[in-house]
């Protein structure tokens, strides 16, 4: 596989939670670190374990090659609504890297 973009990740995610709002983002314009933010009412009353596994079912073939990092966020809307835009980053120093969302128009 060449170099991963995020629809495909995206693509991949739904597969997982068909009915999610996923938002993904190439931390280092790489292809193989991401942050994904999933946000999907079936959350509720799941753990967040459980919520990362339900998508790592279907990502786990694909790391670590070709995606190295996989910084997964799973969450029901109330907590995306409060939510900051602060991804973990392996090579941030530790500290969380301040990304910028995509905003997508609701209809």
């Amino acid at each position: 596989m060449s170099m991963v973009e995020a629809a495909w990740i995206e693509a991949e995610v739904l597969k997982a939670v068909p009915e999610a709002t996923v938002e993904v983002i190439d931390l280092h314009g790489s292809g193989d670190h991401f942050h994904v933010r999933v946000i999907s009412e079936t959350f509720e009353g799941v753990r967040p374990l459980q919520r990362q596994k339900q998508v790592l079912a279907v990502m786990k073939e694909h790391i670590p090659h070709p995606i190295h990092a996989l910084d997964l966020k799973c969450m029901t809307p109330a907590q995306a609504a409060t939510a900051g835009d602060t991804a973990f980053d392996p090579h941030g120093g530790g500290q969380g890297v301040h990304i910028r969302r995509i905003q997508r128009n609701k209809e």
